[in-house]
């Protein structure tokens, strides 16, 4: 059995600073540019039998600077939506709503039309993506290249969590992280790794 691993991709200009990015797709900082270069080192001399990556930029240029070529494109791998608190700080949430959590709560319609969503419905599509990689990882090691709180609940859903618990999982950019398994029970045997 194969493991599953996970790319979070590199540093943006709203990742650094703690903006909510989900779909407006901002390019690599410099910084974020080097942090996918240092992963091509982890890669090299693995084979894999499937590599997905979102459709997103940042992710799709993570991919290629450290050097994964022809990964196919997943839609289910986008980030998270979100909707009204696209761009928006936590810290600024927390002003008009002090109670307010991501992991619990979701997000708000945005008035650009984006829906934004609900921790389960980002759990309905990790679980779209789980259940297609599944017939694969028999064959060897599958690459998810996306984003963080994407692949946080996708970790979440793997272990058989509920999405919120994605929550317990932080993910920095530019790393690789690895989900396999002992006795048969889905485990992380590595996670948040640099060059």
């Amino acid at each position: 059995m194969g493991d599953l691993l996970l790319v979070r991709h590199g540093e943006t200009e709203w990742s650094r600073s703690g903006q909510h990015t989900g779909r407006t797709d901002l390019p690599l900082t410099r910084r974020g540019e080097e942090q996918a270069k240092l992963l091509a080192p982890l890669l090299t001399g693995r084979s894999f039998a499937l590599v997905l990556t979102s459709p997103l930029g940042r992710a799709v240029r993570t991919a290629e600077l450290a050097g994964l070529s022809g990964p196919a494109v997943d839609p289910d791998l986008h980030e998270w939506d979100y909707g009204g608190y696209e761009g928006v700080t936590t810290a600024e949430i927390h002003r008009t709503r002090p109670d307010w959590d991501l992991w619990t709560d979701g997000v708000p319609p945005g008035a650009d039309g984006q829906p934004g969503e609900s921790p389960v419905q980002v759990g309905e599509r990790a679980d779209r993506v789980l259940s297609r990689v599944a017939p694969v990882l028999p064959e060897g090691d599958v690459l998810l290249v996306a984003h963080g709180h994407f692949l946080r609940v996708l970790t979440a859903r793997r272990l058989g969590l509920p999405p919120s618990d994605g929550r317990l999982f932080r993910l920095e950019t530019g790393t690789l992280s690895r989900l396999s398994t002992e006795h048969g029970w889905p485990v992380v045997a590595e996670w948040n790794t640099r060059a």
